[in-house]
């Protein structure tokens, strides 16, 4: 019960200043909703239609009581009621097709809307998805865009009808009666001034109760992927998680107490000074009918206007609550469109010449970028984004691949290996210098170029939640079933996917963990063969793998290298001694290069490497 009241008492409070929506936001949503302008056309005008019926209707029942106190012929009542359910059947198929334009104008816009997230997202950088959270991106792909959306289906519709419903009604009732308008309209004030202070505060609410069912999204997916939920399980932690989660719902459930509270404590209070109206209006008017000013039918139109009156300010009021709320998901979503995608294609690309392509790292010099310049706090769930960064990592990197070469890089761990890698396929771009395929730099090319020239293997290669066909489709989807098999059999893997029981429909659950490591790796090198890239990156392709599927995992990986000029990443020095050239990077510098017997007889930081590396196994050396 105290906490009951304490929610009411703070839903109350009048001491809080939420901020208010960043400018341009409305604007901006002008925007998105400009190409929809013929639906919002044919919208207003049966807006207007509409209102005109809904003023029309309280003037006829004036006339009927007119007909009845002036003793008037039964047709005449007749005719009027007639009428008036001619009106009120007219006035709800009106109703049912302005329902039908708002809603296509706002699914419209949030389709639009939903789809430039989309496509804005798939083009930042992948240092954007190292920082956030899945679940709060996600969220504004979801909670937020449904949130947007109500500020067209579920409130256009009424803020178009009740504004036109509004002023009519102004004007029918002036023509009556002006001394009973007047005095209906003095408690107008009590309508405007709560809905400004309403309209501020349910958007701060709105904004927390975003950012915490982002917060609870981000939860969900981490916890219930297949590693999360096993790594809670290994450390035996769902108590904590479980109090993790009831805290941030309570929070959400607290805000939405004060949000109904709020909201019915607004409601409540316009609909008496509604009612108080209504009164003033019965005894000014029922005094002047008295003394014969005004006819007892205008009184009871006036009357019923009064309800057209403060019905559509009861409404509007309410929508400008509805519409602060909603405009802080568009707020919260155009602050992901804001961001800067930082790796983006020239209007006019260079083409690549056809054939064999070399790669060339010409003095690259590189430092990550400060998160401030990708990522957005919210995202992360942090108070500020980190502003550091900018630090060179690669100090002056160059060699050459010729076609059909191999270039291995080898060194210790957080040397700069896996940051020269991802130059290539330009995960990031360069500082200065140049990195280039067949003498073309890379930035000059188009993405779709780039991503069917160059061909990724990570030591976790990635697979999605769908089936195994569904998965290697997706580097070629007009591949055939036939060369599918072939790949999936140049990558030692087709005996094996030929032994499920649903073959290649088979599901491989999420991120590929109902198979192996080993079997994982094999289906995305199976994957890249599809794909028939011209240049490999191999980053760590045998990591974490026992000698069995090492072992399988190599073979396929020398039938993908053949013929293609590669960069290699080998922690093991044993799988890069056929290199053409092998480099040796710590620091961020390359220190070393030659081949591997070069690098042994040279006794430098490599043959420490090989000595370490194999002291205990040499049958490897």
């Amino acid at each position: 019960m105290d906490n009951t009241w304490s929610l009411m008492m703070s839903a109350m409070r009048a001491d809080e200043t939420p901020r208010g929506l960043a400018r341009g936001t409305v604007r901006r949503v002008a925007r998105f909703a400009r190409p929809h302008w013929r639906r919002l056309a044919v919208f207003g005008v049966l807006t207007v239609i509409s209102a005109v019926l809904a003023v029309s209707t309280p003037l006829l029942a004036g006339q009927v009581i007119d007909v009845i106190t002036s003793g008037g012929q039964a047709s005449a009542v007749v005719w009027l009621a007639l009428a008036i359910a001619g009106l009120a059947v007219l006035d709800a198929g009106l109703g049912l097709a302005e329902r039908w334009q708002s809603s296509r104008i706002g699914e419209g816009v949030i389709f639009d809307l939903r789809r430039a997230v989309f496509e804005h997202v798939q083009r930042m950088p992948v240092a954007f998805f190292t920082r956030t959270r899945t679940g709060a991106l996600v969220s504004r792909l979801n909670n937020d865009v449904i949130g947007a959306q109500r500020t067209f289906t579920a409130t256009l519709s009424g803020l178009l009808t009740n504004s036109i419903q509004l002023v009519l009604t102004l004007v029918v009732m002036v023509a009556l009666s002006w001394q009973v308008t007047l005095l209906a309209l003095v408690l107008l004030p009590v309508f405007v001034l709560p809905a400004r202070r309403m309209g501020h505060r349910m958007a701060a609410l709105q904004r927390e109760s975003s950012g915490l069912n982002a917060s609870m999204t981000t939860q969900m997916t981490e916890r219930f992927s297949a590693p999360g939920a096993t790594l809670v399980k290994l450390f035996g932690r769902p108590r904590a998680e479980a109090d993790e989660f009831a805290s941030r719902a309570g929070r959400v459930r607290d805000i939405g107490v004060r949000t109904a509270m709020l909201t019915r404590w607004f409601m409540t209070s316009l609909t008496l000074v509604s009612a108080l109206a209504l009164a003033l209006v019965y005894g000014l008017g029922g005094w002047l009918a008295l003394h014969g000013q005004l006819a007892a039918g205008t009184v009871v139109a006036l009357a019923l206007l009064l309800t057209r009156l403060y019905t559509p300010l009861t409404a509007l009021a309410n929508v400008r609550v509805d519409v602060m709320t909603a405009f802080v998901s568009f707020e919260r979503i155009f602050e992901v469109l804001d961001l800067d995608p930082m790796i983006k294609e020239k209007p006019e690309p260079v083409p690549l010449p056809e054939g064999a392509v070399a790669v060339e790292f010409d003095d690259v010099r590189f430092g990550y970028p400060a998160a401030d310049r990708y990522s957005l706090a919210s995202l992360e769930e942090v108070a500020t984004v980190d502003g550091r960064g900018g630090d060179e990592v690669l100090h002056g990197i160059s060699f050459r691949a010729e076609p059909g070469q191999m270039v291995a890089l080898v060194g210790s761990s957080g040397a700069g290996k896996s940051t020269i890698a991802s130059l290539l396929p330009r995960l990031y771009d360069v500082d200065s210098g140049a990195v280039r395929l067949s003498d073309v730099d890379v930035r000059d090319l188009s993405f779709t170029t780039l991503r069917s020239t160059v061909g990724v293997v990570t030591q976790d290669g990635h697979l999605f939640h769908d089936t195994i066909r569904a998965n290697l489709l997706y580097a070629r989807p007009e591949a055939t079933d036939e060369e599918l098999w072939d790949a999936l059999t140049r990558a030692r893997l087709a005996d094996t996917m030929a032994a499920l029981p649903d073959g290649l429909d088979t599901l491989v659950g999420e991120r590929g963990y109902r198979l192996s490591g080993g079997e994982r790796q094999r289906l995305t090198i199976a994957r890249l063969l599809l794909a028939r890239p011209r240049v490999l990156v191999l980053d760590e392709a045998t990591a974490h793998l026992d000698s069995s599927s090492e072992a399988a995992v190599g073979e396929a990986i020398s039938d993908a290298l053949r013929g293609r000029t590669a960069l290699v990443i080998a922690h093991r020095l044993s799988t890069v001694r056929a290199a053409d050239l092998i480099l040796v990077v710590e620091g961020g510098s390359i220190v070393e290069r030659g081949t591997h017997e070069e690098l042994l007889a040279a006794d430098g930081r490599y043959a420490e490497l090989h000595r370490t590396q194999f002291a205990e196994d040499p049958l490897h050396v």
